[in-house]
């Protein structure tokens, strides 16, 4: 898929997050035990004791017994993952940890602190992470495959709609890329952000961002082409939209390094297939759609699976 982090951790819920707040983190003198066994995966009190410590610090009632529950839910939703190879690098799960840390006001070094204090961990959040954003690309990747309107439907939509086909705009991008190795982050992002924002102010054309990018190390562009809005992916969704033609959204960081999106050209299409994928945008939107897909998906996967109580 081309540029995607995650629309992340909306409903990981602790906002309020403070040193002070922080419970006392829970005795690990205790030996750990297989609890639960979910497709030969085993589920260890050690998860559960996690789990359970983070939903106190989010103020959410259930203990235990929820915890154990969204331990099997996120082996689940994490073996689903590796069925369809989608695989999230640690730099993505450790971009997002800081994004969440720096929303929160804090350093990555007082997060730290405060999972461990509570008894969390930053071990066990950053696999919370890891399973939010793979969980959004499963869900992405089953709604393509099922959700496909008949012609039938969209007519019968347009019906509805007093025979009115809708429009939506199309979007010519390109993408820059100003490579940073993983291993040279902390070294070298400060330098490739200025350098990617001194070619983002000077963008007036994808024609000659080319040209800008010759005898620079390590920068790509990427013609990326036509996107109707429906399809813009959500994490530069908005930066996109509000992007006027022959300029670049704003850098920001991502898994590769730092990037921007030059907006080449939009127009209004109006046909079968754009009309096809609103309305089925439509059908789709809103959290409560999405709940209800996860919870059916997550329905599926419990029905097949093995899993056995220790």
């Amino acid at each position: 898929m081309m540029f995607r982090s995650c629309r992340l951790l909306a409903r990981a819920g602790f906002l309020a997050l403070t040193v002070a707040a922080a419970v006392p983190a829970i005795e690990q003198a205790q030996a750990t035990e297989i609890r639960y066994v979910v497709n030969n995966t085993p589920i260890t009190s050690y998860d559960i004791d996690r789990r359970a410590a983070f939903l106190r610090l989010q103020r959410q009632s259930g203990g235990r017994d929820k915890a154990a529950e969204q331990m099997i839910d996120q082996t689940l939703r994490l073996q689903e993952m590796r069925r369809l190879n989608i695989n999230i690098s640690p730099e993505m799960v450790n971009q997002a940890y800081q994004r969440f840390a720096s929303g929160n006001k804090l350093s990555t070094k007082q997060l730290d602190q405060i999972l461990a204090q509570a008894g969390v961990t930053s071990q066990h959040f950053k696999k919370f992470i890891e399973a939010q954003i793979g969980w959004g690309r499963v869900m992405q990747a089953r709604s393509s495959n099922q959700g496909r309107m008949t012609e039938q439907d969209v007519v019968a939509k347009m019906l509805q709609k007093g025979g009115q086909k809708p429009s939506a705009t199309e979007y010519m991008l390109q993408q820059v890329i100003f490579v940073v190795p993983s291993g040279q982050r902390g070294k070298l992002m400060g330098t490739r952000k200025r350098e990617a924002q001194a070619m983002r102010d000077r963008f007036r054309s994808c024609d000659t961002t080319r040209d800008f990018a010759k005898g620079l190390i390590d920068v790509t562009v990427r013609d990326l082409g036509r996107f109707l809005e429906p399809q813009l992916p959500a994490d530069w969704k908005d930066m996109i939209k509000t992007t006027s033609p022959g300029n670049a959204t704003k850098i920001r960081e991502t898994d590769r390094g730092v990037e921007f999106v030059g907006v080449c050209s939009t127009r209004e299409v109006s046909d079968d297939r754009v009309a096809q994928m609103v309305f089925q945008n439509e059908e789709g939107s809103g959290d409560q759609a999405s709940e209800e897909a996860t919870k059916e998906y997550m329905a599926e996967l419990r029905k097949k699976a093995r899993i056995s109580k220790r």
